[in-house]
């Protein structure tokens, strides 16, 4: 999806503390020397599951799963675990940052940063 759209958000949301951060920006896909660096930083474990799992797709049994595991335990025993081809991160470049506080009355409190060329321009915005 993110091929065909490199638009997204990202959201970290605190409940208890009643505020929240939104950024929405373009995405680029990591330079494979920088996922490569990531993954080797992981777990081997983590790393083994890379290539078992299929993320997000359907499992019919946890035992397929396993199976896998043990698969690819058994193909990179005694060495490392290289970077599988479908795996990386992304970045996101924020273009539009919003700050967000609860408040009683839901009269909350929002600021905006918008990035306008080489600037971020801030307003305040109603709840």
């Amino acid at each position: 999806e993110l091929a065909e759209n490199a638009q997204a958000a990202l959201v970290m949301h605190w409940a208890v503390l009643q505020r929240q951060i939104r950024n929405e920006g373009s995405v680029a896909r990591l330079p494979t020397e920088e996922s490569e660096a990531y993954f080797r930083t992981r777990p081997r474990g983590a790393q083994i599951g890379a290539w078992a799992s299929q993320q997000s797709s359907e499992l019919e049994d946890r035992g397929v799963l396993e199976a896998r595991v043990k698969e690819y335990e058994d193909r990179f025993k005694g060495g490392d675990v290289p970077l599988p081809p479908f795996w990386g991160g992304y970045r996101l470049v924020p273009e539009r940052i919003e700050f967000w506080q609860g408040r009683l009355n839901r009269l909350h409190d929002r600021l905006e940063f918008e990035k306008q060329a080489d600037v971020w321009v801030s307003r305040r915005l109603y709840p």
